[in-house]
């Protein structure tokens, strides 16, 4: 009956396996759509043989393991893509945010300049005219509203980023706790020889989210758990530790990034942080320049194009715009036409009431020289060139970067996806596999019955 027993023995092994089998296959199923779930399969090995003289015995099936499928690899390039991809996300939508506050080719600012130029060729002809002279100073308004208009809408746009930047750094704050949390708990298990397979996909989802947000390194550590840094190597987690960011208000005004007494803001280079950062201490900076310079330009060549001049009265010209400052920062947002009577517009080039002669001056400033070696429009078509180009350039780069993140995710998806069809195969393996199993022990059942009545 040892015999009998033995195959008992085997067969009650087989069961077990099947069934943790089966189980895992059935999991597998359940989560086919849950994000960040890696596949997992039962690891079976034969059992230890029992060697008899000559003879050696199989002792039958052993469960080794569930093990998670997955590709640390394919993991981190997934993490430094999506860094990258919402880097470039977050700045594509600030982009054409800016881009949408520069009007087109009939409207904003460049439209503006030309109107106003437009309507001092029709005061020429009729100096005299009130009508005339004062759609001058409404085109001088309309140009000095939308230089205002734009230059503000740049630093709203500036503050609401500051807020932006506060938020996320909270959201990095959250994530880096829960994943310090569950690298607690998957130690717990590998520590008593559990498997940790399902914590681990927890975190591996976690780990991809903070990826979004800030670059991100993961770096495995001895005894199996992981710590997390930026690129610069400032620590995120350190087992179950995490490190929190924090803001502080710097002396620009804006939001700076901590990490404990050191300031990091300018050396994130990942996640939608540093494209919110990039917008928002590089590009709205240059363009606000660019426009404070442009109207600094403008204003001051019409003043004394005005001042050139005579008004309807034979006065002497005063200036046409309140002077910019002289460092012209600010200049854009403070533009403002200084005179309000349509008589001061100085259109003579003496004392003649009546005169013309100095619309032409007042004209000139059209092709001349106003900032950065350009005339006005020049140098505001280069504005809406350098603002469309960043642009563009940006828009391909995410859909590049969409592209290869795609791929990734298809790879991955590959590896460490579930494929229904093939669980539905498992299954059936392992059911077939149990029945037999449950067969055998049935079949030993009987004989041992046999055995146990055959002296009766």
């Amino acid at each position: 009956m040892s015999g009998l027993n033995q195959s008992l023995a085997i067969a009650l092994t087989g069961l077990a396996a099947s069934q943790q089998a089966l189980a895992t296959s059935s999991n597998n199923v359940a989560n086919a759509n849950t994000p960040g779930y890696a596949r997992e399969r039962a690891v079976l090995t034969s059992g230890e043989p029992v060697v008899w003289g000559s003879l050696t015995y199989g002792t039958g099936v052993v469960l080794q393991k569930i093990e998670s499928v997955r590709d640390s690899i394919l993991e981190i390039q997934l993490n430094q893509e999506t860094q990258q991809q919402s880097k470039l996300d977050a700045a594509l939508a600030q982009l054409l945010q800016i881009q949408s506050q520069f009007g087109t080719a009939n409207s904003g600012i460049g439209a503006d300049i030309s109107k106003f130029f437009n309507s001092l060729q029709q005061l020429a002809p009729d100096p005299s005219n009130l009508a005339l002279r004062q759609s001058v100073l409404t085109a001088a308004g309309n140009l000095a509203n939308d230089f205002n208009s734009t230059a503000n809408h740049l630093q709203t746009q500036r503050s609401n980023l500051d807020l932006t930047v506060i938020q996320s750094v909270g959201e990095v704050n959250t994530l880096t706790a829960q994943i310090a949390g569950v690298d607690e708990q998957i130690a717990n298990l590998q520590n008593a020889h559990q498997d940790a397979g399902m914590l681990i996909d927890k975190q591996t989802n976690l780990i991809r989210q903070l990826s979004a947000l800030v670059d991100v390194s993961v770096i495995p550590t001895d005894n199996g758990g992981i710590t997390l840094a930026t690129s610069n190597g400032t620590t995120l987690v350190s087992g179950s530790q995490n490190f929190s960011f924090s803001t502080q208000l710097g002396s620009d005004g804006l939001q700076h990034i901590m990490a404990g007494t050191q300031d990091i803001t300018g050396t994130l280079t990942g996640g939608s942080l540093a494209g919110l950062i990039q917008i928002r201490d590089q590009e709205i900076p240059s363009l606000g320049s660019s426009l404070d310079q442009l109207a600094a330009g403008l204003a001051n060549a019409l003043n004394t194009a005005n001042r050139a001049g005579f008004d309807l009265n034979g006065i002497a010209g005063v200036d046409l715009f309140v002077p910019p400052p002289v460092s012209g920062v600010g200049a854009a947002a403070t533009l403002r036409v200084s005179i309000t009577d349509p008589a001061l517009i100085a259109a003579s080039s003496d004392d003649a009431s009546g005169g013309n002669g100095n619309v032409a001056v007042l004209a000139a400033v059209h092709d001349q020289v106003v900032a950065n070696g350009q005339t006005p429009l020049d140098f505001y078509s280069n504005i809406i060139f350098h603002v469309g180009n960043v642009t563009a350039n940006t828009s391909a780069d995410v859909d590049a970067s969409n592209l290869i993140l795609q791929q990734l995710q298809d790879q991955r998806g590959s590896i460490s996806g579930v494929s229904l069809d093939e669980e539905a195969a498992n299954i059936i393996q392992f059911q077939t596999a149990y029945q037999a199993a449950a067969r055998v022990v049935s079949t030993v059942n009987t004989l041992l019955d046999v055995a146990v009545n055959l002296g009766r």
